[in-house]
């Protein structure tokens, strides 16, 4: 149980300030392997996922959209598929080492037209109110320290009408599932993490921080608690992973 001035970092209780510099240290060290080490975390699923979140979005041409945690940019190409020309993304990341993987990655893909790169706390968002149509955070919400504070800067930022779409790593809908889930996950992953990212740890403390996250329906009511309207989620894969969504009206 967290005090005031503490938090969750996997399993272990940190100051909630360390846990910034923590988070960052974990994901300077995977950010050059993050897409490999994704596809062998979800056995390559996690690119069905991930076009399911952008789906529903109902990003449509000519949105604005902030692509928050966007790391290796993965969403931010989805988008700009259906923001077209009219368009803007913003491929946000705490992370400069993310940030700057993301970056090369786009423009060896040739996607680099509407699209800026914005390195920034999802707790406090320097944009300005009412600017995007579409917040998203995929894989990323696990690691913010205050996760009250993210959505709430979520929603200033959105414009009515507008949707955050949260995809995150949740929990298992059935005790099977979660059976061979957490053995995949505390046995499996790490070793995994050891021999192709050679960092055995950041892999256990991704892991620990997905038991940590809120399951389903308490995300939803931190959602609704922050202002959200219409809050909904969508489990795939039995619950390992979870679609939020939420409107400002």
């Amino acid at each position: 149980m967290t005090t005031d001035n503490t938090t969750h970092f996997g399993f272990s209780e940190v100051n909630e300030k360390e846990k910034v510099n923590l988070v960052r240290g974990v994901f300077d060290s995977v950010a050059s392997q993050y897409d490999i080490m994704n596809d062998f975390m979800s056995l390559g699923i996690h690119r069905i996922w991930k076009r399911v979140a952008v789906q529903l979005s109902n990003v449509r041409e000519g949105d604005h959209v902030l692509d928050l945690a966007g790391g290796t940019g993965d969403l931010t190409t989805l988008f700009s598929k259906r923001v077209g020309k009219s368009g803007k993304i913003v491929l946000a990341d705490i992370n400069s080492e993310m940030l700057r993987t993301g970056r090369d990655r786009l423009i060896d893909r040739g996607i680099t037209k509407n699209i800026s790169f914005a390195q920034v706390n999802a707790e406090c968002l320097p944009f300005e109110d009412n600017t995007f149509d579409c917040v998203c955070i995929a894989f990323g919400l696990r690691n913010v320290t205050d996760k009250d504070a993210a959505l709430r800067s979520m929603l200033r930022v959105l414009k009515p009408g507008g949707r955050v779409i949260i995809l995150e790593f949740s929990h298992p809908t059935d005790k099977i599932t979660e059976k061979v889930y957490d053995f995949y996950s505390f046995k499996l992953l790490p070793k995994i993490g050891k021999f192709v990212a050679k960092d055995e740890e950041s892999y256990r403390y991704l892991a620990e921080s997905i038991r940590m996250h809120p399951v389903q329906d308490k995300l939803k009511e931190m959602m609704e608690e922050a202002g959200l309207e219409r809050c909904e989620y969508f489990n795939m894969s039995q619950g390992i992973v979870a679609v939020h969504r939420g409107y400002k009206f």
